[in-house]
């Protein structure tokens, strides 16, 4: 009888990436935790990089999606229930992100480095399983909105940063902690909330909310941030799930969406039928109320996708000094370590910029020019690196070619995640028009962003020569929607090439500089031009053992 070759090292197979500590292995979020004053964090981001990378989180993240959540409308006798069943595995993920702070430490220890602390966490703990930190994102953000409204966030907020994971339909005042969600969109106006339907009608108590949403996140959460049409105009409301009596509220889930990715986390559609809600800042100014949240869930999209970039690059690079073809390592070969240095560099500019935008969220109120960076930087963040992420995840699934093809790799789930941040919270479209639109009416916008740029224009001449290209540019065609997308690629990339310039290795910032501004800019992964230090970048980005 014939046996077969066994299935270890000696069949050219790369072991599984299992029990290595994501924090301790990433130097460049390290650094961004040192610059952003966050160090005093170093040790529960160490405890959570280890626990990341471990078999048991590891196994959560294939399970929470495998196994997808379900929704159960009614009981066995008839009674509309409205609950989502959720595999363990997804409430093991959110009960360590909860625990961990990552829905809302920043608003409970408001101190130096709270949100750079917390966009670290999140950005390790992601890279376990992505559609769990819609809830967790969701919450971190409706907090300063909340806030709007004094008496409904003092009774609110400290539920929401309760470092307390209570899964389960029941009125907060007997909660330990909570979670919200949002319902914004509707079917027929998506990314255009003013054409919302939704009716409001004012009780002596509150509101009653008529209407649907087309895409309502996580309608497990214990409460709604949702917009709909009051007697003065579109108006942000909060609406629970649980009345205070312990009535459910007339939330009614109809189904979930089946999505390409994301599939651990429950999207739905739902229908409110005289829903009791709670207004939400002045009525009439709901968009307004809502960019308070806005602001924060697009710095997520950041972080998310520089996550899933990260991961991923770790992935390729894993496989390719584990595996040989032609006689060598695939890391050992020349076009192969060109894919995976440039690869390195994406996801290194994703990660620093990310980073420098939750920098941006601890500036004190009265910071006006951190605040004006802050503004334009994170619609310029959520364009272009949540737009960077799919060719990204693709590029490095074909590192492993059929291994990172099969299911049993995290890599198609890492693939089919990708494109969700450029869609939520505004598309491309909406975010570059959201780019011009600050530049024409906020121009303290544009002063911020060349104050940011500033210190790196004297230390390298190609970048020198690259923003005064973009200047040229805003002033020919900065009022040109048409030309939206490709004026803000180009602040994009100025950008992120000076804070590598600033902040990053020679290797890392001159290869970036060469290869996105110079004169022989490849169209695809790995057209790095010549002179550039693979090795060191690749090194970098995962340093060997």
């Amino acid at each position: 009888m014939q046996l077969l070759p066994p299935a270890a090292a000696d069949a050219n197979q790369a072991p599984p990436l299992v029990d290595y500590d994501l924090f301790a292995g990433d130097p460049i979020v390290r650094e961004a935790v040192t610059r952003g004053d966050a160090e005093w964090a170093a040790g529960e981001l160490t405890s959570l990089g280890a626990l990341a990378g471990t078999a048991r989180a590891i196994a959560w993240g294939d399970d929470a999606n495998r196994f997808a959540p379900i929704l159960h409308t009614h009981d066995r006798f008839g009674n509309r229930i409205d609950e989502v069943e959720f595999h363990p595995a997804w409430h093991h993920l959110m009960t360590t992100a909860v625990a961990h702070g990552l829905h809302a430490a920043p608003w409970a220890s408001p101190r130096r480095g709270a949100h750079v602390a917390r966009a670290a966490a999140f950005y390790l703990w992601t890279q376990v399983e992505a559609g769990h930190g819609c809830p967790i994102s969701m919450t971190y953000a409706a907090v300063p909105a909340l806030r709007l409204q004094p008496d409904v966030a003092a009774r609110w907020e400290p539920l929401l940063t309760a470092r307390e994971y209570d899964f389960g339909l029941r009125p907060i005042a007997r909660k330990a902690g909570a979670l919200l969600g949002m319902g914004m969109t509707e079917r027929q106006g998506g990314s255009d909330v003013r054409s919302n339907l939704t009716q409001a009608v004012p009780t002596a108590d509150g509101y009653a909310i008529t209407g649907s949403k087309w895409f309502c996140s996580a309608p497990m959460c214990d409460g709604f941030l949702i917009l709909a049409q009051a007697p003065e105009g579109l108006t942000c409301f909060l609406l629970p799930r649980m009345l205070p009596d312990a009535t459910r509220n007339a939330f009614l889930i109809q189904r979930l969406k089946n999505k390409l990715g994301n599939r651990s986390n429950a999207s739905s559609e739902v229908e409110f039928r005289d829903a009791y809600a709670e207004r939400i800042g002045e009525p009439g100014r709901g968009l307004r109320t809502i960019l308070e949240m806005v602001n924060f869930t697009r710095l997520d999209c950041v972080i998310g996708s520089a996550a899933g970039m990260r991961q991923a690059v770790v992935q390729a690079i894993h496989h390719a000094r584990n595996r040989s073809a032609f006689g060598r390592r695939l890391a050992e070969q020349p076009a192969m370590q060109a894919v995976l240095a440039d690869l390195a560099l994406e996801s290194e500019a994703a990660t620093v910029l990310a980073m420098r935008l939750a920098h941006a969220a601890d500036a004190p109120a009265g910071d006006v020019a951190a605040h004006a960076f802050r503004r334009i930087a994170t619609a310029i963040g959520k364009f272009w690196i949540c737009k960077r992420a799919p060719a990204h995840a693709a590029e490095a699934l074909e590192c492993l070619g059929g291994n990172g093809y099969v299911e049993e790799s995290i890599m198609p789930r890492l693939y089919r995640e990708a494109p969700l941040n450029s869609i939520w919270e505004g598309s491309g479209n909406v975010n570059a028009l959201d780019v011009l639109r600050a530049l024409r009416t906020a121009p303290e916008t544009l002063a911020a962003y060349r104050d940011e740029i500033a210190p790196a224009l004297r230390a390298d001449a190609t970048l020198a020569r690259a923003a005064r290209d973009l200047e040229a540019r805003l002033h020919a065609d900065g009022s040109d929607e048409a030309q939206a997308r490709s004026i803000v690629e180009q602040l994009a990339l100025v950008l992120q090439a000076s804070l590598l310039v600033r902040y990053a290795p020679a290797p890392v910032a001159d290869g970036f500089v060469a290869a996105r501004l110079g004169s022989s800019r490849g169209a695809v992964y790995g057209a790095l031009p010549t002179g550039v230090d693979r090795d060191a970048i690749v090194e970098r980005a995962l340093p060997p053992g």
